[in-house]
């Protein structure tokens, strides 16, 4: 079988250019944003009340899930943060979590990227709330 027939037409078919600029509309398929927000719903909480205390980057993953559910961050955005939030929510990924500390470098390292990339979207509101979060978790 040749390579024509295992891609995708997009790729064969010529409509793809690597060397052309993105277009945004396609980043954000709508079916996997669906799917990284119904893993967000389910994990996300349960997930930081576990680690928040362990892992440096706690207010920075809350003040992301706050700014993804603010309805005047750009949805471009919000698809990256919730992508993003399920990479962090799900346990098996490029550095399994249950490692310890360590298993966390891979998902410190998308928020990194994420907050490179869409970072100016993130309010002081969105970290003040992270940071009240954080204060009533800890007090429980």
């Amino acid at each position: 079988m040749s390579a024509e027939f295992k891609s995708s037409p997009n790729v064969n078919g010529g409509s793809f250019d690597a060397e052309a600029e993105l277009d945004p509309r396609r980043a954000l398929v709508p079916a996997t944003v669906r799917v990284n927000e119904q893993r967000v719903a389910r994990g996300f909480l349960p997930k930081i009340r576990k680690v928040a205390a362990k892992i440096p980057f706690a207010r920075d993953v809350v003040a992301v899930w706050y700014c993804a559910r603010d309805p005047d961050t750009p949805d471009t955005a919000k698809g990256l943060m919730v992508a993003a939030l399920a990479y962090f929510v799900l346990p098996f990924d490029a550095i399994p979590d249950f490692l310890g500390v360590i298993g966390y470098t891979d998902d410190a390292a998308v928020f990194a990227a994420l907050l490179a990339v869409v970072g100016k979207h993130l309010k002081d509101s969105h970290r003040a709330q992270a940071d009240e979060f954080l204060r009533r978790m800890a007090e429980d």
